[in-house]
């Protein structure tokens, strides 16, 4: 069913970000990683499988591979990464993560299809050509992928570790999605951040990428680094979008975090740009966006409307996880290495976050699975309400009620109140069945959804969470 709401109908309301800019999750997962507990181990996870499966034998698998390996260190990163040049300490991983998907290969069967494949980090450009398709020969020996043209097959790549031809064999290893991370153009800033990275090397690597048939171009953009100014962002953006014109932006807000990210310690503070020139460089963002055809598709992400999420959301089907947005709702997501995190109906499981344990437990030919979560019913109705938010900024309360089997405004009485205050400062509109987040209210998503997450009242609180703009 096609969603009501047209997708370019994005504001930048100043008085309602004012109101609301506070810190919450991110909500790739409900309940958030926070509220994982080393209680749920490989033998839950193994039942979850067995569940699923009994549950639709069929079902589409996502796998997800962490390659935590980058040569240098760019200092706002938050990412779960080992920062090393020497390339032999590439190898033992690698050998533990071929294990690691043989051990998981045997727990799915054949009939359970492989739609969708993302290689994150770190940066997968550490590897070599040879080992990201020994990798891809590994998961088409013990897992039923599909082919090329049938599924969306991703990667993360860094044009500075991509000289030319480098594409042109990730297309043929079976790649046809591919995400660039740029962050900034000016020079200044690059040296702030220490990851210099000259436009010539994005725009070769962007134009191989449409050579070799990828269906969809990512750019990462950051904004809030040190020495940016309005100006010299958008002009970074207005180059992107002439000389790169990727089919997907990826807007991030950076969030200095020095006690919890060790890189961030290296940046200087006092260079930060305050928060009133963030408000701006994102006002002046969304607008020259819109401007130039792309949709808003919440949170930091826009599209061009032929893109696959675009389409998606249009379309009701849009989904997010632990990648972000997808347009693959009906999978399972199999996570795979260091820190990577899987998704089930009723269960998350992450792996070690540390090689010693992580080698250790694969080598005694165990899963690594360190923590994870059961959920409960409670989780899977918010999880659920949470998600359509998300991805359709809608809710049609009697439709959500019949699918789950709750009268809904009885489930969420307690909740009612907020979801009244909302509404009249401007978040939401309300007629009762069908509650719709506004056109200014879309960039505050997160803070619509916090109204429905019972663990932010009343569970422990483990991490403090980024502002929601």
């Amino acid at each position: 069913m096609t969603n009501t709401l047209l997708s370019q109908e994005v504001r930048f309301d100043r008085a309602l970000i004012e109101k609301y800019d506070r810190a919450g999750p991110r909500y790739t997962s409900y309940p958030t990683a926070p509220h994982f507990h080393e209680g749920f181990g490989p033998a839950q996870l193994k039942e979850e499988f067995i569940r699923s499966s009994n549950a639709q034998a069929d079902r589409a698998l996502s796998l997800y591979l962490h390659i935590p390996f980058c040569d240098t260190v760019c200092y706002y990163c938050a990412c779960n990464k080992i920062v090393t040049p020497d390339r032999s300490r590439a190898l033992p991983y690698l050998e533990m993560l071929i294990r690691e998907i043989e051990l998981m290969g045997q727990h799915f069967s054949q009939q359970r299809p492989v739609t969708q494949i993302h290689f994150g980090g770190g940066s997968p450009s550490y590897l070599t050509m040879e080992q990201t398709a020994r990798l891809w020969t590994t998961l088409r020996a013990n897992f039923s992928v599909v082919e090329r043209q049938q599924g969306e097959f991703s990667i993360e790549s860094d044009p500075r570790e991509s000289p030319p031809g480098t594409i042109a064999r990730l297309a043929e290893i079976g790649f046809n999605r591919i995400s660039f991370g740029v962050q900034d153009l000016d020079v200044a800033v690059q040296k702030a951040v220490n990851r210099i990275q000259p436009l010539e090397l994005t725009h070769r690597c962007v134009q191989e990428a449409r050579a070799h048939g990828f269906g969809s171009i990512n750019i990462d953009l950051i904004y809030g680094l040190p020495l940016q100014t309005e100006a010299s962002f958008l002009h970074t953006l207005d180059v992107v979008i002439r000389d790169l014109d990727p089919d997907r932006l990826a807007i991030f807000n950076y969030a200095h975090l020095p006690q919890y990210f060790s890189p961030q310690r290296r940046i200087d503070a006092d260079q930060l740009p305050p928060a009133e020139v963030k408000l701006r460089i994102l006002e002046q963002t969304i607008a020259r966006l819109l401007a130039a055809g792309y949709v808003y598709v919440g949170m930091d992400h826009f599209a061009k409307p032929t893109d696959e999420l675009a389409m998606a959301q249009r379309h009701g089907s849009l989904h997010r996880n632990f990648q972000g947005y997808t347009t693959h709702a009906e999978c399972d997501l199999v996570g795979l290495g260091l820190t990577s995190i899987s998704q089930f109906d009723h269960a998350y499981a992450q792996n070690y976050k540390t090689l010693p344990e992580y080698y250790a437990r694969i080598e005694s030919g165990e899963l690594a699975t360190f923590r994870g979560v059961e959920l409960t019913r409670d989780d899977r109705i918010r999880r659920d309400v949470i998600m359509r938010l998300l991805c359709d900024f809608q809710l049609d309360r009697a439709a959500l009620g019949e699918r789950l089997g709750i009268d809904f405004h009885h489930y969420f009485a307690a909740e009612t109140p907020e979801i009244a205050r909302m509404t009249e400062e401007g978040l939401l509109e309300d007629d009762g069945n069908l509650m719709r987040v506004t056109a200014g209210g879309r960039l505050l998503i997160r803070n619509v959804c916090m109204a429905f997450d019972w663990y932010l009242a009343n569970g422990p609180q483990k991490k403090a969470f980024s502002k929601t703009i």
